[in-house]
């Protein structure tokens, strides 16, 4: 038999701990993701190379929505990679399947970010090489 969670007035304490629950998420995802590392060490460059570049603060939208979209769908994939590897400890196509297409998704998101940045940076470093 299933229970009902009841609906709970607002609660300070409440919502710390989320915040705590969140953050330790996050370093499970730091500590556990070496990919995680990958994405924030380019983050970095683009964003020394946004500042050589100066651009502008639509550009900057654009970069930091990038690197966040990278940033959250690795970690939802890290969060499907935990969660198959402990409901489908042996083999089982379905369980590869899912995380393949988690991987994909980041994928997905790192094409889309690279597009970005070539599409912001690219003109710019054309117009110093001239």
């Amino acid at each position: 038999m299933t229970t009902v969670k009841t609906e709970t007035k607002f609660s300070v304490v409440n919502r710390i701990k989320s915040l705590g629950h969140a953050i330790r998420g996050l370093g499970v995802f730091f500590r556990s993701t070496h990919a995680a590392w990958i994405h924030i060490a380019t983050a970095i460059v683009v964003v020394c190379l946004g500042f050589a570049l100066k651009i502008s603060s639509t550009e900057w939208m654009f970069i930091v929505f990038s690197c966040g979209l990278v940033l959250i769908t690795e970690s939802i994939n890290t969060a499907i990679e935990i969660d198959i590897d402990l409901t489908s400890p042996e083999y089982h196509p379905f369980a590869r399947d899912t995380k393949d297409v988690a991987a994909g998704a980041v994928l997905l998101a790192a094409i889309t970010a690279v597009i970005m940045g070539l599409i912001i940076f690219l003109p710019k470093i054309f117009l110093l090489i001239q």
